[in-house]
């Protein structure tokens, strides 16, 4: 049995599980509503524990072609189950605690984006001020997916010339939501804006303290190659899906014009569907190459920023191409708002907003060629 077997038969995410799933998505998509019961599913198979990053991929990559929103609300969780495994893994215990709270089934979300800020990581405009028992932040995150339920929020904010990475829990007050998540789609994550108002970051709680500015610390690589990788993944994921519609689509259309042919008959059609797979296919052996470079614990491969950057920036082209030509060969039928496709269309666009975007992407293979502009 092929290593990817494996992967695929070790899953917690049984067909049963994963066509309920996809059978909620269009209701969590038309209402503009949370994935509350998902969630609860996934919580009871045990989807939220801890485990291998190529398994986590195999896992969100399935997920997603049912369900893409599901899965890129639940890959924040996953990244974190990920980052404090590859921290424990090279030697910081301190991290312990959050894979025993993802085991127990503990939630965690991603308080890093901000308004106006793009250098994601590297700095902040949250304020941050050292009280008694811990670091008080203050200001504002947005796109704060799993925001109705989360129950461990990460944060990052600047102190003087650190960043302090840290982890507050749900019942902690001095923070809050907004509930203002109506966007074209993955309408199901529910990211929130979210408030603080010096919420405190306990000491026992601080994950990080980093200079600001670019590093390579291996807290930072963890959460890159987690965070990168585990996207890519719900974007294959888009894209697989998007392939098996348009198969569906060309074999049970006939046209009226070649005697009753089937599309898939088409010289053309057959042409522009084997192009998307020759895409998807590509996807699937740098995502599991890369993840079991990060399975072994070994050390960073060379190139490791512009590797992770460009994977998710293919599997987002790949899946937005893939998502396009299916739509083209399955008519206007799939231009409906309750054809599947047209969900996709909307969730796939999203994936330019994450980081790595575009110009982020480019502006770091552009660093790895050529070094810093004179």
């Amino acid at each position: 049995m092929s290593a990817r077997a494996d992967l695929i038969t070790s899953s917690v995410l049984t067909d049963e599980v994963l066509e309920g799933i996809r059978d909620r998505a269009p209701g969590y998509d038309q209402r503009n509503e949370f994935f509350h019961e998902d969630l609860q599913v996934l919580r009871d198979i045990g989807y939220l524990k801890p485990r291998s990053l190529s398994q986590m991929s195999s896992d969100q990559r399935r997920l997603a072609a049912h369900a893409p929103a599901t899965a890129l609300g639940i890959g924040m969780h996953l990244t974190w189950m990920g980052v404090a495994r590859d921290m424990v893994n090279q030697g910081h215990s301190d991290l312990q605690w959050v894979l025993d709270d993802g085991e127990a089934g503990e939630l965690f979300a991603f308080g890093v984006s901000e308004r106006g800020n793009d250098r994601v990581l590297s700095d902040s405009l949250v304020s941050v001020s050292e009280v008694e028992g811990g670091f008080a932040f203050t200001g504002q995150k947005i796109f704060v997916s799993l925001s109705p339920a989360w129950t461990r929020l990460s944060l990052l904010g600047r102190h003087g010339d650190e960043i302090i990475h840290g982890f507050i829990t749900r019942d902690q007050e001095g923070w809050s939501n907004t509930p203002d998540w109506d966007t074209l789609g993955m309408r199901a994550t529910q990211s929130y804006t979210t408030q603080l108002e010096g919420v405190v970051v306990e000491h026992d709680r601080v994950a990080r303290r980093l200079p600001v500015g670019p590093n390579e610390d291996p807290f930072t690589i963890a959460i890159f190659q987690n965070f990168l990788l585990l996207v890519s993944s719900v974007y294959a994921g888009i894209a697989d899906r998007a392939l098996e519609l348009t198969v569906e689509g060309a074999t049970s259309k006939h046209s009226a014009l070649d005697d009753g042919a089937a599309y898939s008959d088409d010289p053309d059609i057959r042409r522009q569907a084997a192009a998307s797979a020759i895409a998807v296919d590509a996807l699937t052996p740098q995502l599991e190459t890369y993840c079991s470079w990060v399975d072994a614990a070994g050390p960073t491969p060379d190139h490791w920023f512009r590797l992770l950057s460009g994977m998710k920036h293919q599997s987002v082209e790949t899946a937005r191409s893939v998502v396009d030509t299916a739509l083209r060969i399955v008519g206007g039928g799939a231009y409906r708002s309750s054809h599947e496709l047209s969900r996709l269309q909307r969730d796939v666009l999203a994936g330019v907003y994450h980081p790595s975007d575009t110009e982020a992407v480019h502006r770091t293979v552009a660093f790895d060629l050529f070094g810093p502009t004179q």
